[in-house]
């Protein structure tokens, strides 16, 4: 058995919706985790910043560095440039003011530092970290691992897709993203992760201890247009130290960049000998909730 730490580089759009908080809090407490390293992707990311910086500091881990990133997509129209957690901010410590317009560099130096060892979990639109390969194409193959939380893959769940927020976000980088090849190129997409849900009554009971008592000022925030979470980050997070949460399958994933009207959709082919890709089909929702609040 491994007991090497996993080194984690986070790139999350923390304060929309809430999950990418409880994913934080998820990394901050996982024990097999170091954390080396945070970015901020689309509309206001300096206030997403700070938001992660509260948990850090609550964490007793401010000295995790946390660089605001891309404010606009590549080429596609912004979806979400407001921070709705953000009111929040005044009821907490947190860090004010960040290096600004270093996120590439300070990726590119994590990873060329640590060749093969950093794992990049990645679960808001995917400017950075499309920027990131487009600037440097060795990186890729000098991670671990990367893990998304991006795509939908199957029509499993009826209503859900065909597209996702994080692909389409920024249809372009997650192109960019398919298209490489690091060692292990891990997509945990919207028709499994929705199957992982729970309701706000529940989340209070649960949330009231620890980092949680944090994220549920937040949630919160999300239970005013919402009444369930669905913990789609958390869950890409949770492969990143037990892979057996969900099953797995190796393929090649394409995006559409033609069609206006689909323009980020994620289309999955199985190819297990010969596939680049490997995407989540199932989910064990139990063990998933009993490994993520056996850390708290």
């Amino acid at each position: 058995m491994d007991t090497k730490k996993k080194k984690v580089l986070f790139d999350t759009d923390i304060g929309s919706d809430i999950d990418d908080a409880v994913a934080l809090a998820y990394l901050l407490r996982q024990p097999m985790c170091e954390l080396v390293g945070i970015t901020t992707v689309t509309g206001d990311t300096v206030k997403r910043a700070q938001l992660a910086s509260v948990l850090c500091l609550a964490a007793g881990k401010g000295d995790v560095p946390i660089y605001p990133g891309c404010r606009m997509p590549l080429l596609d129209n912004e979806l979400q440039p407001h921070v709705p957690q953000a009111d929040v901010l005044p009821l907490y410590n947190h860090q004010k003011e960040f290096p600004m317009h270093r996120h590439i560099q300070f990726m590119i130096d994590t990873i060329r530092a640590n060749p093969g060892e950093i794992s990049l979990l990645a679960v808001g639109p995917m400017t950075n970290i499309g920027l990131l390969f487009a600037t440097d194409p060795e990186i890729p193959g000098l991670l671990k691992e990367l893990v998304l939380m991006c795509g939908v893959f199957t029509n499993t769940l009826p209503r859900v897709g065909p597209r996702e927020w994080n692909a389409y976000g920024d249809s372009h980088s997650t192109a960019i993203i398919y298209n490489t090849r690091p060692a292990v190129h891990r997509s945990i997409g919207l028709d499994v992760t929705c199957q992982v849900t729970m309701g706000s009554n529940e989340v209070r009971e649960r949330f009231n201890v620890d980092l949680l008592k944090i994220v549920l000022t937040m949630a919160e925030i999300w239970f005013n247009r919402r009444s369930i979470i669905t913990f789609h980050d958390p869950l890409a997070a949770s492969t990143l130290f037990d892979e057996s949460i969900c099953g797995f399958e190796r393929g090649k994933v394409d995006v559409e960049l033609l069609s206006d009207r689909v323009r980020g959709m994620t289309y999955f082919k199985a190819d297990k000998e010969n596939g680049p890709h490997e995407v989540a089909l199932r989910v064990n929702k139990e063990k998933f909730f009993e490994h993520y609040f056996s850390l708290f």
